[in-house]
């Protein structure tokens, strides 16, 4: 399983920046009025990604052995809490339901801050809080 690591990896990196240039540019055409965002597969793309990213980034735990909630895999813990922080922020800066832009703005901005940590996580492998 462990000659599939640099496969799942590249492709788990590629799902990462499919899932940030969508969540940037769904965001882009909310904030312009763009009619883009009512595609089909502007609807659909995102969340087919976002499982590839899942199961990629499930495969990697089983083949790496970096468990979250174990002290070898804190950094792990915080990446997935920064996730679903992301998670969170980015359906209240792109969801349907009415909101202010300024919230929409605030949203998307701590979103991309919890991506950029979620890279930094996932780059050093060291956890910043040192949750188990």
């Amino acid at each position: 399983m462990a000659s599939w690591y640099p496969l799942i990896k590249n492709f788990h990196l590629l799902t990462v920046a499919i899932t940030i240039t969508l969540f940037l540019l769904r965001f882009y055409w909310l904030t312009t009025g763009s009619a883009l965002l009512q595609r089909r597969w502007v609807r659909i793309a995102p969340h087919v990604n976002d499982t590839f990213l899942l199961l990629s980034g499930a495969l990697l735990v089983l083949i790496t052995h970096f468990y979250p909630f174990t002290p070898q895999g804190s950094w792990l813990t915080e990446k997935l809490l920064a996730v679903i922080i992301y998670i969170a922020l980015g359906s209240v800066a792109l969801s349907r339901r009415p909101r202010s832009m300024a919230t929409r703005w605030v949203a998307c901005l701590v979103a991309v801050v919890a991506l950029l940590l979620v890279i930094k996580l996932a780059m050093t492998k060291m956890p910043l809080l040192g949750i188990v």
